[in-house]
């Protein structure tokens, strides 16, 4: 936009970026829990007394920055959901801060299951007066977020997993829905993506396996007028 502009007020000819190729956009290959190998990671989690942190996480495939923001006046335990209306970041120079979701459909409300209801029910009443979900227990705030990706890391090692990053956990919940039937605009309401489409562009993998299930299901239904 700058050489744009300078072209236009005539101090160069041209815009030397017009003739650009920009090398394609690598994303980093995407990892999940293998579902054989869930049990091992929440059973390191609940050894070091996290358990339904990281539960939860598997069950909602929330941000970090949403995972740790939240407040227990952010649960409605009648309606069984989660108001995702903030989320924490670093600040540069060290500490954490709490903002606004990005977009508009990351403040969203999401479904939880009973057995997370459960796992909240039993944390609340380790620190009753603390308005965190999940407060640090080195300092009884909220929780760094590179605090947590260590903690992550540690579970992995510990329960003898291949590493994978934290947000691939978000991955996992998401591939794990849609292989279970969970349909598309669904799991990207619960993402907070704001296109379902994004959704099934980046998670064409789990929807394959679906649409295999499908066909095979088509299959036996047509089979019988042959």
């Amino acid at each position: 936009m700058c050489l744009d502009r300078a072209v236009k007020e005539r101090l160069i000819l041209f815009n030397p970026c017009d003739d650009c190729i920009l090398p394609k956009d690598e994303r980093p290959e995407m990892k999940t829990l293998k579902p054989e190998d869930i049990s091992k990671y929440l059973e390191e989690a609940k050894r070091r007394n996290v358990l339904l942190m990281f539960f939860l996480e598997l069950c909602t495939g929330l941000r970090k920055g949403e995972l740790i923001a939240l407040l227990w006046s952010d649960l409605n335990m009648e309606d069984k959901t989660i108001s995702v209306t903030k989320q924490a970041s670093r600040k540069k120079g060290g500490g954490s801060r709490v903002t606004k979701p990005k977009t508009a459909t990351s403040v969203r409300t999401e479904s939880i299951p009973q057995e997370a209801i459960d796992l909240l029910i039993e944390e609340h009443n380790k620190h009753p007066d603390n308005p965190y979900m999940f407060p640090s227990p080195a300092t009884g705030e909220m929780y760094y977020p590179d605090a947590v990706s260590r903690l992550h890391t540690k579970i992995m090692k510990c329960a003898g997993l291949e590493h994978i990053r934290f947000h691939d956990l978000r991955h996992t919940f998401a591939t794990t829905a849609l292989q279970n039937g969970v349909d598309i605009r669904t799991v990207s309401s619960m993402l907070g993506h704001a296109d379902p489409g994004f959704t099934l562009r980046t998670y064409t993998h789990a929807t394959s396996k679906v649409q295999e299930q499908a066909a095979a299901t088509m299959g036996m239904v047509m089979g019988e007028h042959l």
